[in-house]
C-alpha cells in the first residue's frame, strides 16, 4: 500500500486543504493499491502563488541556463537511477504491461537527452547584423522565459508525458505547476519525490493530482502565463477557448486517429509485425496508435488473415506476467467504453473478425477487454473515425495509392501515420502526402529531436527538442 498524505507545492511536501485521501485501485483486479490526497482550488492558488513569487523574484529564470541544464541532468540521472521503480508504478497504476513501461525507460532517457543537447546549442542571446544600409545600430535578439506554465497531463503514459513539458519549461527558465490525473497518483508522486531530490529553487515546479474541475480552475487562473495540454480533443477545444479569452500562451498535444498505410509492393509479414507495436502499444491506449489499416485491395484477404492471426497470438493479462502483451484498461469507465465502441462496429455492419465485446475468460475481474479486429469497414464509419482508445483495430480497403492517401487523410485528425514498401524512397513519398504531424516509415522509431506535434484536431504546437524547448520561451529585441 503506498500512501501519499501531502502534497508536493512549491518544492515542499505540505499538508492539503482537503485530508481525504482517494482510493487508487488495480486495473488488474481492482483491489485497493495506494490511497492519495487531492488538490482542491486552494492547493492550486497556493501552487500557483509559489510559482509567481519564484518567477518574480528571477531566483530561476534569472539563473545562467548552463546551470539550469545540469539541475535538469541531475533530474534525468535520478529518474534514470530509478527506472524500475518507476516501471513499476506505472504498471501497477495504468495497468501498462511490464514490457511497455521497462522498454519506455531508454525513451524517456532519450527525450531528456535531446531537450538538454537543444538547451546546450539554443540561441539564448544573439546579435543580428543590422541590414545596410543602416543606421549605426545593432539588435540582441533574447529568449526568455514565459513566466508561469500549467501543464496538464493525461493518465495513459504519465511520465512521458509530465517530462516531454516540465523538462523544456523549466530548462526555459520558467516556473511550472504540473496537474496530473488521479489515477496517476503513485507515478507523480514518486516523480515529485525524484524533483524533491534535484535541488531546484522554492516556488520553482509543483506536482498536484486533481480532478478535471480543479485543472480548468488551474488552466482559467490569472497568474498563469501558458498553459501546456497533453489529452483529449475535447478537452483541447476547451483548454483553447480559456486560453483565447486571456490571451495566454498554449500548446495542445491531443487525440489522434491515424492510419498506417500497407502498399501493394510491402512485406505484409514484416508490416503486419510492425502493427503489434505501432498500433497496440500501451494496450492500444496511446494518442499515436495507428488503428486505421489500410490494406490494397489486391491483397486485402491476406492483410486481414494477418492482422487477426498476430492479434489472437497476444497474451492478455496481468502486467506484471512478462509474456503479457495487451494489460486492462485504465478503468471500469474507459473498458467499457471500449466494450460500447466493439458492438458499435458490429452495429455499423463491419465484420467481426476476431475478437468481440465478450470479456477475457478467467480475467472478469480486472478492466479487460478482448483485442479486437474488424474488417469491412468503410472510412465513414465511426468506429474509423473516433478515437476508441483501446485494443481495437479497423481494416480499410483502397483501390490505388490516391485513395489510400485520401483514406489516410479522411479524419479530423492528424497526429501520426505510417508507411510500408519494400521502396523507402517511394514511401518517403506517400508520408509527403500525408496530413499528419508524424509518419513512420516500415516501422522506424519516433525520434526526439525532431518536433511532435499534430494537425487539425490532433493539436496545436509542437514538442521535443529545440521546437519543443522554443514553445517556452518569448523573443525580446533590445537596439542598442
Amino acid at each position: 500500500m503506498i500512501t501519499y498524505t501531502r502534497l508536493f507545492i512549491g518544492g515542499h511536501w505540505v499538508e492539503p486543504s482537503d485530508p481525504k485521501l482517494l482510493d487508487i485501485a488495480s486495473p488488474h483486479d481492482r483491489s485497493v493499491i495506494g490511497r492519495a490526497v487531492q488538490a482542491q482550488p486552494a492547493d492550486m492558488d497556493r501552487a500557483v502563488s509559489a510559482a509567481r513569487a519564484s518567477f518574480e523574484a528571477g531566483v530561476w529564470r534569472l539563473t545562467p541556463p548552463r546551470e539550469r541544464i545540469a539541475a535538469l541532468r541531475r533530474f534525468n540521472a535520478l529518474r534514470e537511477e530509478n527506472a524500475e521503480r518507476v516501471a513499476e508504478l506505472i504498471s501497477l497504476e495504468s495497468g501498462s504491461a511490464g514490457w511497455f513501461t521497462r522498454a519506455g525507460q531508454p525513451g524517456l532517457s532519450r527525450q531528456a537527452n535531446a531537450y538538454l543537447k537543444a538547451a546546450e546549442e539554443f540561441g539564448w542571446e544573439e546579435n543580428l547584423v543590422p541590414t545596410a544600409p543602416a543606421p549605426p545600430a545593432r539588435s540582441v535578439v533574447r529568449r526568455e522565459a514565459v513566466g508561469v506554465v500549467a501543464a496538464v497531463i493525461p493518465w495513459n503514459s504519465p511520465f512521458s508525458s509530465a517530462t516531454s513539458k516540465i523538462i523544456p519549461a523549466l530548462l526555459a527558465g520558467n516556473s511550472v505547476v504540473l496537474k496530473v490525473s488521479p489515477e496517476n497518483s503513485l507515478s507523480m508522486g514518486f516523480l515529485a519525490e525524484l524533483l524533491d531530490r534535484s535541488g531546484l529553487p522554492d516556488g520553482v515546479i509543483s506536482v498536484l493530482p486533481a480532478d478535471r474541475a480543479t485543472s480548468e480552475y488551474l488552466v482559467s487562473h490569472e497568474d498563469v502565463d501558458k498553459i501546456a495540454f497533453t489529452g483529449s480533443t475535447r478537452a483541447g477545444r476547451r483548454i483553447a477557448s480559456i486560453a483565447g479569452e486571456q490571451l495566454k500562451r498554449v500548446s495542445l498535444e491531443l487525440g489522434g486517429k491515424s492510419a498506417t498505410i500497407i502498399l501493394p509492393d510491402a512485406d505484409i509479414e514484416q508490416a503486419v509485425a510492425g502493427v503489434k507495436f505501432g498500433s497496440l502499444l500501451n494496450n492500444g491506449q496511446s494518442c499515436i496508435a495507428q488503428t486505421r489499416i489500410l490494406a490494397p485491395r489486391s491483397r486485402y484477404d491476406e492483410v486481414v488473415a494477418a492482422v487477426a492471426k498476430l492479434v489472437e497470438s497476444l497474451q492478455v493479462g496481468d502486467p506484471n506476467d512478462p509474456d503479457t502483451f495487451i494489460g486492462p484498461m485504465i478503468s471500469p469507465a474507459q473498458q467499457e467504453r471500449v466494450r460500447d465502441y466493439i458492438r458499435l462496429g458490429i452495429e455499423e455492419g463491419a465484420r467481426l473478425v476476431t475478437g468481440g465485446p465478450r470479456l477475457p475468460e478467467g480475467l472478469e475481474g480486472g478492466n479487460y477487454v478482448t483485442p479486437t479486429v474488424f474488417a469491412d469497414v468503410d472510412n465513414s464509419m465511426r468506429i474509423a473515425q473516433e478515437e476508441i482508445f483501446g485494443p481495437v483495430l479497423v481494416v480499410i480497403a483502397y483501390e490505388d495509392e490516391d485513395d489510400a492517401v485520401r483514406i489516410a487523410n479522411d479524419s479530423e485528425y492528424g497526429l501520426s501515420g505510417g508507411i510500408w514498401s519494400s521502396d523507402e524512397k517511394h514511401a518517403l513519398s506517400v508520408a509527403r502526402r500525408i496530413r499528419t504531424g508524424t509518419v513512420t516509415v516500415n516501422g522506424a522509431s519516433i525520434g526526439f529531436d525532431g518536433p511532435f506535434g499534430g494537425f487539425k484536431a490532433s493539436g496545436i504546437g509542437r514538442e521535443y527538442g529545440a521546437v519543443g524547448l522554443g514553445t517556452y520561451t518569448e523573443y525580446k529585441t533590445i537596439t542598442v
